[in-house]
């Protein structure tokens, strides 16, 4: 029998890569699921708050199998989908060959194969936490990103309220678990989801490091309760920059 991979807090790139190919297949369910269907309602915000426009290229970092790239590229932005997992890479290209303004690349977050200044606007949702080095992503991404240009962060964060921090809790800790198992082709894999959640950045702690590596206009709201935030920055204009249009 093959082992499943299993990520842990040291997020081994070559561990997390492996337990998301894993997943591919059935990740997008499973996350409805688990999510009692708000992730629908996540990828909406995250959406609106790219407000993408005909012609913009937009990088979706983190993208899984492209169900978050497909909704933008509706828009009539060219979405470049962009993973670490070949798994997830070939499930995305599987689904959605021939989706007009769609291309899928294998990339690593913390060195972007990409030239400097080449994206309107970056986007990653629920993959900023999986790097092994978040803070030279968010370098990598302002590397990559126009002068002006936006980052829209959609991960999960820190209830405000003690009754909802509760809840949750209670319900990453007793309920996930035993429904991931069910349907899930690598229960495991979200066990490292409770930890990883539970390590992580709360919303200011996140804002002060997109600050840190350089981006302005740093601000975010919560999304249901606080259980994930909606974060939003801009690449700095320098001397004689515009903004995109």
């Amino acid at each position: 029998m093959t082992q499943s991979h299993r990520a842990d807090l040291q997020k081994d790139p070559a561990r997390v890569s492996g337990m998301f190919d894993e997943v591919a297949a059935g990740y997008d369910r499973t996350n409805t699921i688990l999510s009692v269907g708000n992730d629908r309602l996540w990828r909406i915000a995250t959406t609106r708050a790219l407000s993408p426009r005909p012609g913009q290229r937009i990088l979706d970092l983190a993208a899984g199998t492209g169900t978050s790239s497909v909704a933008i590229a509706r828009t009539g932005a060219e979405v470049v989908a962009a993973d670490f997992s070949p798994g997830m890479i070939a499930e995305g290209r599987r689904r959605h060959a021939g989706v007009p303004g769609v291309s899928f690349v294998e990339a690593d977050a913390t060195n972007l194969p990409f030239e400097d200044e080449e994206f309107d606007a970056v986007t990653i949702s629920f993959g900023l936490r999986n790097v092994q080095d978040a803070d030279a992503g968010l370098r990598e991404m302002l590397r990559v990103t126009k002068p002006g240009g936006r980052l829209v962060i959609c991960e999960f964060s820190h209830p405000t309220s003690p009754a909802i921090s509760a809840l949750y809790r209670f319900y990453n800790d007793r309920i996930l678990p035993p429904i991931a198992r069910l349907v899930s082709s690598n229960g495991d894999a979200y066990d490292y989801l409770n930890e990883s959640i539970r390590a992580w950045s709360d919303q200011p702690a996140l804002a002060g490091r997109i600050r840190a590596a350089g981006w302005s206009d740093v601000a975010w709201r919560n999304l249901t309760f606080g259980v994930v935030a909606l974060h939003r920055a801009r690449k700095p204009v320098g001397d004689g920059a515009s903004e995109p249009r």
